[in-house]
C-alpha cells in the first residue's frame, strides 16, 4: 500500500490566530524548511506534565507504591498472585534474551521490583548495547524504547556508558526523530511507523529536552484523520505520548494547539472504551490490549464523564494467562495503576516493594528422559509471493510433535525442501521475526514483510510461540506495510 499523501498544515483552533512559538510549530510544519529541531538548541530538563513535581509530592508518590504495587488502579485490584507469577516471568526473562528488551527493564521498574539482580543485569546489558549500536543502526523507537527504560532507572540517556565509551541516547533520538518527520513531510509517511514515532515524542517529552512539538501535531492530525487504519497498538501508544505534550503545551503557553492534541486522545480513549464494551474486555487482540489499557488509565480526564470498566478489562487479561514476556511488559504496569508516562517519575533512591514476595530464579526441571513422545500432527504450509521479482507460490506438508510452535513447522519444511523453503528469522523484542523466505528478504525501505496467516487471518502471535493445530494450513505472504 502506497503513503497516502495528506495536508499537514496546522489549522486555526477555535478561529483564533496561533501566536509566537505556535505560528513557530505551524510554519515547521506547513513548509518543511524550518531549521531541524536538533540544531536548535536543547531546552533544560523537566519532568513530565504541566510542572515540575514538588519534592514532596514525589515523595508521597513513594508513600504510595505499597498501595499501587497491591494492583489497585482506578478502584480495580488485579490479584496479587497474577501480579506476582507476571513478576516472575518478567525477571526469568531479564539477561537471557537477545537483543536485550527495553520493555522489560521499564516494566519492572514501573512494578517496583528494579532494585533486584535481574534489573541491575538487564540495565548493564543495554547500557552496552546502546553503546555499540546507537551511533549506528538503533532505529527512532529502539532509542526511544532505550530512553525509557533508562529514565525508569533514574540514568540519563544523555550520558550512557559501557565499554569504555559514552554514547549521547537521548542526541541520537532527536535526529531520527527529524529524520521521521522531514520524511513525513515528504513522504506522507514516517520513515519508519507511526508506532515508532508515537514512542519518539513520549521518550523526548517524558524527558523534556528537545523538540518533539512538530512530530505530536502531525500525529495529531494523523490520528484524527479518517480512514488512517492505525493500530491499537501504534493509537495506544499515540495517546500517551500526546497526553504527555498536552501537558506540557499548557506550561509552554501553547494552549492553541492543545485542543488539537486533546481532540486527539479523546477519541483514541472513547473508541478503546467503546472496543472494550462490544470486545468482552479485549481491545484489538490479547496483544495489543495491554498498551491500550495503559491508554486508559492515564487518560480519564479524556473520556470523562465516561467511566472505564477497569474491572473487566483487568478480568480479559488476566484470563489469557499471559507467557510471552513483551505482551506482559506492556499490560503489568496498566494491571498495577501505572502507565509509560511515570516511567521519568520513579524515585530509585526510596526502599522498591516489589509485588511478590521474593525473584524469580526456581529452577525449571528438564523434561524426564522417560517421557512419552509426544503424538504428531500434520501441518500445511505455503510460501507466496505475488509482490515483488518473481513471482512464487510453494506448498508442502510437515509432520511436526504435537505442541510444536510455528518455528518447529518452518524448519521441518525447509529440512525437507530447503530449495523452496528456506528462511531467516531475526531476534526482536517480541521474539523470532521471520525476515527472509526462498531468499526474499523484507525491507522497511519498502515496507514490506512476511505475513503470516492461518485460514486467511493474520496470526496474533510469532513463530516461536503460536503453536498450530492438526491439519491447520499455515500461509506465509510477502506483503506490505
Amino acid at each position: 500500500m502506497s503513503p497516502r499523501p495528506r495536508e499537514h498544515a496546522v489549522p486555526r483552533l477555535l478561529g483564533a490566530p496561533l501566536s509566537g512559538r505556535g505560528r513557530h510549530v505551524a510554519k515547521q510544519i506547513r513548509g518543511g524548511r524550518a531549521r531541524p529541531p536538533s540544531q536548535r538548541r536543547l531546552r533544560a530538563g523537566r519532568t513530565p506534565g504541566e510542572a515540575r513535581t514538588p519534592p514532596d509530592e514525589r515523595m508521597l508518590c513513594v508513600a504510595l507504591g505499597v498501595v499501587a504495587l497491591l494492583g489497585l488502579a482506578g478502584g480495580c485490584a488485579a490479584p496479587h498472585n497474577a501480579v506476582s507469577r507476571m513478576l516472575h516471568l518478567l525477571e526469568g526473562s531479564a539477561g537471557t534474551t537477545e537483543p536485550p528488551n527495553p520493555s522489560v527493564l521499564l516494566a519492572l521498574n514501573l512494578a517496583g521490583a528494579g532494585a533486584n539482580s535481574h534489573c541491575k543485569l538487564l540495565l548493564q546489558q543495554l547500557q552496552k548495547t546502546a553503546v555499540e549500536r546507537a551511533p549506528k543502526d538503533m532505529t527512532s523507537g529502539e532509542l526511544a524504547l532505550y530512553t525509557l527504560a533508562l529514565l525508569s532507572s533514574c540514568q540519563s540517556p544523555r550520558r550512557v556508558r559501557a565499554l569504555g565509551h559514552t554514547v549521547d541516547v537521548l542526541r541520537r533520538l532527536q535526529e531520527r526523530t527529524d529524520e521521521e518527520v522531514a520524511y513525513l513531510v515528504l513522504e506522507g509517511a514516517p520513515r519508519t511507523t507511526f508506532y515508532q514515532l508515537s514512542l519518539d515524542v513520549l521518550a523526548l517529552c517524558l524527558e523534556g529536552t528537545g523538540s518533539y512539538e512538530v512530530a505530536a501535531v502531525m500525529l495529531a492530525k494523523e490520528v484524527l484523520s479518517p480512514g488512517s487504519g492505525l493500530s491499537v497498538d501504534t493509537r495506544a501508544v499515540a495517546a500517551l505520548a500526546l497526553t504527555c505534550a498536552h501537558g506540557r503545551l499548557a506550561a509552554e503557553g501553547l494552549g492553541e494547539l492543545r485542543e488539537l492534541l486533546h481532540d486527539a486522545v479523546a477519541r483514541v480513549a472513547n473508541a478503546f472504551l467503546d472496543q472494550q464494551e462490544q470486545g468482552d474486555g479485549i481491545i484489538g487482540n490479547i496483544y495489543s490490549t495491554g498498551l491500550a489499557l495503559q491508554a486508559l488509565t492515564a487518560t480519564a480526564a479524556f473520556y470523562a464523564p465516561r467511566e472505564w470498566d477497569c474491572a473487566q478489562a483487568f478480568s480479559a487479561v488476566l484470563r489469557h494467562h499471559l507467557q510471552q514476556p513483551m505482551a506482559v511488559a506492556q499490560a503489568l504496569p496498566a494491571l498495577l495503576g501505572r502507565t509509560y508516562l511515570d516511567a521519568a517519575g520513579l524515585d530509585c533512591g526510596a526502599s522498591r516493594h516489589p509485588a511478590h514476595g521474593g525473584t524469580a530464579g526456581a529452577h525449571q526441571g528438564r523434561p524426564s528422559a522417560t517421557a512419552p513422545l509426544a503424538p504428531r500432527i500434520t501441518v500445511y504450509y505455503s510460501v507466496v509471493n505475488h509482490l515483488r521479482g518473481a513471482h512464487f507460490s510453494y506448498s508442502t506438508r510437515v509432520r511436526v510433535p504435537a505442541g510444536s510452535v510455528l518455528l518447529a513447522v518452518l524448519r521441518a519444511a525447509q529440512e525437507q525442501d530447503p530449495a523452496h523453503f528456506s528462511f531467516q528469522t531475526e531476534a526482536t523484542s517480541w521474539g523470532a521475526m521471520v525476515v527472509s523466505i526462498h531468499g526474499l528478504a523484507a525491507s522497511t525501505a519498502d515496507k514490506t514483510y512476511w505475513r503470516l496467516l492461518s485460514g486467511g487471518d493474520a496470526l496474533e502471535q510469532g513463530v516461536d510461540t503460536y503453536k498450530p493445530r492438526d491439519g491447520e494450513h499455515i500461509q506465509a505472504v510477502f506483503s506490505t506495510y
